[in-house]
């Protein structure tokens, strides 16, 4: 089947990216390790022993990225609705977090305190090229992975998530607002420039 041109640019550049190069030079699952990687040197975000909920893991790079830059001192539970490849030191949970079943598990695995300090997503619909369709989908997920942080996260933990900028993006930002000491947006050099991405970083959860 021939490729459409939309698809025979994105190859190309996909094949030129010099994060997909490094990825596959220092053997991660995906270029989007660098776009944590980013933030967290400006951020800090990391420290050992601190408890770690990754939503949208698949396929598992930024799980891969926390325990090399932790030296396995962290405890990381990812979850996703596809399978990935097991990676050491990370439990992993296949299903929709949104269930009460999966959330339920997740709970359990984290252990007594049922509290995590950081909650990241860098989850992303399936896209349909209709912004509109896009833009309302990428707010669904960002909506629900905010609304897992409220449930797991411990006093002044932060809550990291990617969005597309457009509709329903403010709202969101003051939604956060109302339950973190601070709110910021980050856009790291990995994220392609022609890319709506950005990410938003909520620090200090006030339970």
């Amino acid at each position: 089947m021939k490729r459409s041109a939309s698809s025979e640019r994105w190859l190309q550049e996909h094949k030129s990216d010099p994060y997909v190069k490094q990825a596959k030079q220092d053997d991660y699952r995906s270029r989007a390790v660098y776009k944590l990687a980013q933030i967290d040197e400006r951020d800090h975000l990391f420290y050992p022993n601190m408890t770690v909920v990754d939503l949208g893991a698949a396929p598992g790079g930024w799980s891969q990225w926390v325990q090399r830059r932790l030296n396995h001192k962290v405890n990381i539970f990812a979850l996703d609705i596809l399978p990935i490849k097991p990676l050491a030191g990370v439990t992993f949970i296949q299903g929709d977090f949104t269930e009460q079943m999966i959330l339920d598990e997740l709970l359990n695995k984290i252990g007594d305190s049922n509290k995590a300090n950081l909650v990241m997503s860098d989850m992303a619909p399936n896209i349909s090229g209709i912004k509109s369709v896009d833009q309302a989908r990428m707010m669904l997920l960002a909506e629900l992975a905010r609304d897992l942080a409220f449930d797991v996260l411990a006093t002044k933990g932060c809550f990291l998530t990617k969005v597309f900028q457009g509709e329903g993006f403010e709202s969101y930002i003051k939604s956060l607002r109302s339950s973190f000491k601070k709110v910021v947006i980050r856009k790291p050099k990995a994220s392609r420039s022609r890319s709506s991405e950005i990410y938003i970083l909520a620090k200090e959860y006030k339970i």
